[in-house]
């Protein structure tokens, strides 16, 4: 399972799950399955929101083995 901040990187920013989305090229769906842990992101995803919030995959991204 993958974790990630997106969530926390949002609200910090006071963006929405919209204003993501439209900034990465995806629906705003997919951000809300990702803060949820329902959606694992593609590599090219990954590198997009972390370059949007100007932080590494590493730290957006964790890998968590259940």
């Amino acid at each position: 399972m993958i974790k990630t901040k997106i969530k926390e990187y949002r609200r910090e920013r006071k963006m929405s799950q919209e204003e993501l989305a439209k900034l990465v090229k995806v629906r705003r769906e997919t951000i809300g399955h990702l803060e949820n842990g329902k959606y694992n992101p593609s590599l090219k995803l990954a590198l997009d929101i972390a370059k949007v919030f100007g932080t590494t995959v590493e730290d957006m991204f964790e890998y968590v083995d259940e």
